[in-house]
């Protein structure tokens, strides 16, 4: 008996160990799921998408006889500041900015002790208010209130577009302010920053409110440095020609901006390429510049320059390189507007080799059949030198014929024929530059393009002024690609003949300076930009057809 008791007391000893380590397991995964659950966000249910909700406001919203020292916003949810510098703004600035501190559901706003007298001030949040979760926006909240008796009460309001596109776009049209200056003040041009201003939306509109009677300048400002004046030539801006004597709201101000032509001339970037060419690029377009070498001035015989379309740019090419500095002079109008020095680098080394421009890659057309051109002037292409293979059978009877109005370009012409492989080879020396530089062998094989995918359009346009010059750009349907530029004058027909089906729209730019190009506006003098027409459709050239379409140009 004692044996047996021996061994039962042994075995419920052994039970009540079991029972206690599975009672202690189970508290500690029971413990550490209640600290996971406490650490951890729940994943399940819709994403809040809502913004917070104000509750209170501490002193009232449009107060009057404004004496605060603090400003308390109290919301539903906690927050934060998301991007503070950019979507806070207090209207008229001050010197000092107000301090904007988070303590859970409570906005506190620290306000200067500068706050002038009889004056109304608006708080803009922009998009900088969110909550703490999700990053959800108090959209279009402003708090209002004024040191005097009285709200000012006047609204302006208006839309903003590029004055280039005829559109805003929020994705390309960024850091647009407007900005509202009072006659008496500092204009855009000082160094006071303009104390009135405020975004636009994303669809390019604006509001200002609770203003106080005066006369005001308006200006559309796309900035690069965030100090609300205009002192940069690759700041966009628009403006008024006219003051705004604001004495009841006004509605429907209509703002373009761009770039005009900067005060003064800068030389922006000047160097030497690795293949021997000298580069300058100016932050202006000119109207007729020219380019001396004035030190070691042996050079400047020989020297050849080629500029940019809009002359915004040079590259000049030099027989030699082994100078130390060069240094150069350079005119519009026949003006000196600057002088620029180069210094070579001890170690620099330069391959001076002709780079040939083809305009196939694996398709020839019957149409514009090859084109032939370089970077680097060409002085002579021997036909001597170029094979076409058809089939690998040279063929010497193709045309090989330097373009009438550009004289670094050159045409190779062939009666090509379908279902043929050809092949192109440029042999080193086949292109000469003016000072012995040459092409390495080039090869390149295609086929024909047996679309014939060409039509003809004529245009009949009216609406345009006789006296004036036009440009006339064929584009795609997104504006940013030119296909075709003409210039016009006292022309009521246009037409493209054999021209690649597809979709196309139409720009009309009027020249009015006669420069061929569009010029953007001078806020110095008042002039405001070129006038743009747009085609509001695209029309389709279709192959093998004959269209006429008639459009009337109204610019606005």
């Amino acid at each position: 008996m004692s044996e047996i008791y021996k061994n039962s007391s042994k075995s419920l000893k052994s039970s009540k160990f079991q029972k206690l380590a599975v009672l202690s397991f189970l508290f500690l995964i029971s413990l550490t799921l209640f600290r996971c659950a406490n650490m951890q966000r729940p994943t399940g249910g819709p994403k809040d998408s809502l913004p917070p909700k104000l509750l209170h406001e501490s002193p009232t919203n449009l107060t009057t006889n404004f004496k605060a020292s603090e400003i308390i916003l109290t919301f539903n949810e906690f927050i934060k500041i998301n991007n503070q510098f950019k979507e806070f703004s207090i209207s008229p600035d001050l010197d000092k900015q107000p301090e904007y501190k988070i303590r859970k559901r409570n906005l506190h706003i620290k306000l200067p002790d500068t706050l002038e007298n009889n004056t109304t001030y608006t708080i803009n949040f922009g998009k900088g208010l969110v909550d703490y979760n999700e990053g959800n926006p108090i959209i279009n909240y402003t708090y209002v209130f004024a040191t005097g008796p009285e709200l000012d009460s006047l609204t302006i309001s208006g839309s903003v577009r590029n004055a280039y596109t005829k559109v805003f776009n929020e994705k390309i049209d960024k850091d647009v302010r407007v900005l509202l200056i009072p006659t008496r003040q500092d204009s855009i041009f000082g160094k006071k920053k303009a104390s009135i201003y405020t975004n636009v939306d994303t669809n390019g509109n604006f509001t200002f409110r609770n203003l106080r009677e005066d006369t005001y300048r308006i200006y559309a400002l796309q900035e690069q440095n965030n100090d609300r004046i205009y002192n940069s030539p690759d700041e966009a801006i628009g403006f008024l020609k006219d003051s705004i004597v604001l004495t009841t709201d006004i509605s429907d101000i209509h703002l373009e901006y761009s770039k005009g032509k900067p005060k003064s001339h800068r030389t922006l970037e000047k160097k030497i390429e690795k293949d021997g060419r000298i580069l300058l690029t100016f932050n202006q377009q000119l109207n007729d510049p020219d380019l001396k070498i004035i030190d070691p001035n042996i050079y400047d015989n020989k020297k050849i320059v080629n500029y940019s379309n809009y002359n915004d740019s040079a590259f000049i090419y030099l027989e030699k390189l082994d100078f130390d500095s060069v240094k150069l002079q350079l005119s519009d109008n026949n003006i000196i507007i600057d002088t620029i020095l180069i210094r070579r680098g001890k170690n620099d080394k330069y391959e001076r080799f002709i780079t040939p421009l083809l305009n196939i890659s694996n398709k020839v057309d019957k149409i514009t059949h090859i084109t032939l051109t370089s970077k680097y002037p060409i002085a002579s292409v021997d036909k001597n030198k170029i094979q076409l293979l058809e089939d690998s059978v040279s063929r010497r009877n193709f045309q090989l014929q330097q373009d009438s109005l550009n004289s670094n370009l050159y045409h190779i012409r062939f009666n090509w024929r379908a279902n043929k492989n050809y092949e192109l080879v440029l042999e080193e020396k086949a292109m000469l530059g003016p000072f012995d530089d040459f092409n390495k062998e080039v090869k390149t094989k295609f086929t024909l393009d047996e679309s014939d995918n060409y039509g003809d359009i004529t245009f009949q346009i009216s609406g345009l002024d006789t006296s004036s010059n036009y440009i006339v750009e064929l584009i795609d349907e997104s504006k940013t690609k030119v296909f075709n530029k003409r210039i016009i004058k006292n022309q009521s027909t246009l037409t493209y003949t054999k021209f690649p089906g597809g979709k196309y729209s139409i720009r009309i730019i009027q020249d009015i300076n006669k420069n061929n190009r569009w010029d953007g506006a001078n806020v110095y003098t008042l002039e405001q930009a070129e006038p743009i027409w747009y085609l509001n459709k695209t029309f389709t050239i279709r192959a093998n057809w004959e269209q006429n379409e008639k459009i009337t140009v109204k610019f606005e």
